[in-house]
């Protein structure tokens, strides 16, 4: 559907929607360094080539990182803090009602996104511009995994969006189900496709001289995600203490709170593992790779596996979340928990080159099955249209 003309009178746009010819979206979101962030850009991007006008609300450094502004969207610098604070979500709540204002659709990805959004929108009839009945979706990116009280405030918070919404996307089943539980009045499925991955700079042999540093020829096992507790990179510790005799290296690339525990660890056990830090060079580090591994507790649509599967690099992975129904039969899935069992998956595709090719195959084919970044745009616009006639009927 083109959005850059004018719809009809009588389908209940606003005032401000006839006037400037084009459907108006804004995107919320809170500092991302990962996932969130990429799948924001895209949509903002997609929209915009559809017509859309999108404006996007996130802290500075998520707009430095993606590149919001470059998209074509308007980007609103709005700082929502991980944790809740009075002034500073005061603060955040004043700018998104300022960026709400004309707005047909607000689309808030992530929980505390989504709650101040709500909070917009419900003091939104003091502010010339600004209407409650504006529809809300948000979408739900990631499952609640804190313990004791924190736990109790975030299960709080996720009830809240999720029936203060008019519709909530989940980005796996799993995601849906807990919507629907808490009570949410609409919830779909609203898959998050990985973008397209730049070619690489090197080759696989120039790959892996430079990620083993000129030293022997080994097994490379690649790992990519933030050092934090969601990753469980302590456990893909504890396996790679039982690698055993092929003498493989783990390589981690990623940043986050928990690397300074992680490299402490690494040197006083002497594990073949080493931190790359936060790289840009995904793709060279997916050639040099043997097989990729994800030792998540949790994991709604990963990013990293989609880009691995589409390289043609083999996966060993945790069974949870929504890898399973996102992977089929083309990854070597593990329990959660279990070093044991993630040590022995890795060991046998490493002394299996036969076993590799065939799933780098079935991952390629796997992955055709997946919808695409316009794909997704198109069933994400569909539904801002559903809503935003809703409205008017």
């Amino acid at each position: 559907m083109d959005h850059s003309a004018t719809r009809a009178t009588g389908t209940g746009p606003t005032a401000a929607h006839e006037s400037r010819g084009q459907l108006h979206v804004v995107l919320v979101l809170s500092a991302s360094t990962g996932g969130i962030g990429a799948h924001v850009r895209s949509l903002a991007q997609g929209l915009v080539a559809h017509g859309v006008g999108v404006t996007v609300c996130a802290p500075a450094g998520t707009d430095s990182l993606f590149g919001f502004s470059r998209t074509g969207a308007r980007f609103h610098l709005v700082d929502i803090t991980p944790t809740a604070g009075a002034r500073s979500d005061a603060t955040a709540i004043g700018e998104l009602r300022r960026a709400f204002t004309g707005a047909d659709v607000v689309h808030a990805h992530g929980l505390r996104a989504g709650l101040l959004s709500d909070l917009a929108l419900r003091t939104a009839g003091r502010f010339p511009g600004l209407r409650p009945q504006t529809p809300l979706v948000v979408t739900f990116h990631h499952a609640m995994l804190a313990t004791g009280v924190e736990r109790r405030l975030q299960r709080l918070m996720e009830r809240r969006v999720a029936r203060a919404a008019d519709l909530v996307l989940g980005a796996s089943s799993d995601l849906v189900a807990r919507a629907r539980e808490l009570g949410a009045t609409d919830a779909r499925l609203g898959p998050v496709a990985a973008p397209p991955m730049p070619p690489g700079d090197l080759g696989r042999e120039a790959s892996r001289a430079r990620l083993l540093g000129g030293g022997p020829d080994r097994p490379v096992v690649l790992a990519i995600g933030r050092l934090v507790p969601q990753k469980s990179f302590g456990l893909l510790l504890d396996a790679a203490g039982q690698l055993g005799e092929r003498d493989p290296l783990v390589v981690i690339a990623g940043e986050g709170a928990e690397g300074t525990e992680l490299r402490e660890r690494i040197a006083a056990e002497r594990l073949p593992v080493e931190l790359l830090g936060y790289r840009t060079d995904v793709p060279d580090l997916l050639a040099a790779a043997d097989l990729v591994v994800v030792s998540s507790r949790w994991e709604a649509r990963s990013l990293v596996v989609q880009e691995a599967m589409r390289a043609g690099v083999p996966v060993v992975a945790t069974s949870v979340g929504g890898i399973p129904e996102l992977v089929g039969e083309a990854a070597v899935l593990v329990p959660y928990g279990d070093p044991a069992a993630l040590a022995t998956a890795v060991r046998g595709l490493l002394a299996d080159p036969d076993r590799r090719a065939a799933l780098a195959a079935a991952g390629r084919v796997q992955a055709e099955t997946w919808p695409d970044e316009a794909a997704t745009v198109a069933q994400v616009l569909s539904t801002y249209d559903e809503l935003v006639q809703r409205e008017g009927a």
